[in-house]
């Protein structure tokens, strides 16, 4: 080793997405805008979109296979969708127990927890192969995800609400630390607030129509970015890729 061996680390690879929210909210569709994109199904939602896909995954190895098939087969596309994690994430615990040979994950080991930590290793070989196709096939990476409400109790205050990925902790903060990017999919809302007697007020939530995809650091949602995009971009790849497009062209 010696300094003519260093290099710069800033090189413009195909950016990591996690985007996740709630049902319908329009992830897949933001998804399938990308550049010549494949989709690795583990659930059944994309009837209404014209995308190519892997037929629908029913086991673990399904997934790792059609990581594989990309990996070594020649083909055209540029990005790989993975729709959706938490419906992949019953796969992999299936196999785990299966491997373990008991009824379910949660027997692994004789239980506590057992299970979910061996359940990291084929989440590592699940990222490990989507990093493959990103640095060898130069492949953007886009998975998808459901959002859950979980509470937060942080050291130095009170507790509160935060939507956060519908995985298992361990999970969701393996994929969270892998991310190049992490956005919150949703519909921009007002709240509307009326006179409901007795020196009360009723409120009520109103959709705006605009669909956001939250990619800053924002409190009531587990989002943010390596890219220092806007905290909030139109729920459009084409949005998403001008917004990345002039974080580079400033740096």
């Amino acid at each position: 080793m010696s300094l003519a061996n260093i290099t710069s680390t800033r090189t413009p690879k195909p950016p990591k997405l996690v985007v996740y929210g709630g049902a319908k909210v329009g992830k897949s569709s933001f998804a399938a805008g990308a550049p010549s994109p494949i989709f690795i199904r583990t659930e059944d939602g994309l009837d209404a979109l014209d995308v190519p896909a892997f037929p629908l995954a029913s086991s673990w190895a399904d997934v790792l296979g059609s990581i594989g098939a990309l990996a070594e087969e020649e083909h055209e596309f540029r990005t790989v969708v993975l729709d959706s994690l938490d419906w992949a994430e019953p796969l992999a615990w299936q196999a785990v127990a299966k491997t373990a040979g008991v009824a379910d994950i949660e027997k692994v080991g004789g239980g506590y927890g057992k299970g979910y930590q061996e359940a990291i290793r084929l989440w590592r070989d699940l990222l490990d192969g989507l990093d493959w196709l990103r640095n060898h096939r130069q492949m953007g990476v886009v998975v998808i995800c459901h959002d859950e409400i979980r509470r937060h109790e942080p050291p130095d205050g009170d507790a509160f609400d935060v939507a956060g990925l519908k995985l298992h902790k361990r999970a969701s903060a393996l994929v969270t630390e892998w991310a190049d990017v992490i956005g919150y999919a949703r519909v921009k809302r007002a709240v509307k607030k009326s006179d409901a007697g007795f020196g009360k007020e009723h409120a009520r939530a109103v959709g705006m129509g605009q669909r956001l995809l939250t990619v800053g650091q924002n409190p009531a949602y587990l989002s943010g970015n390596r890219y220092g995009l806007p905290d909030d971009l139109e729920l459009s790849w084409d949005a998403f890729d001008a917004a990345l497009a002039a974080t580079r062209r400033t740096a």
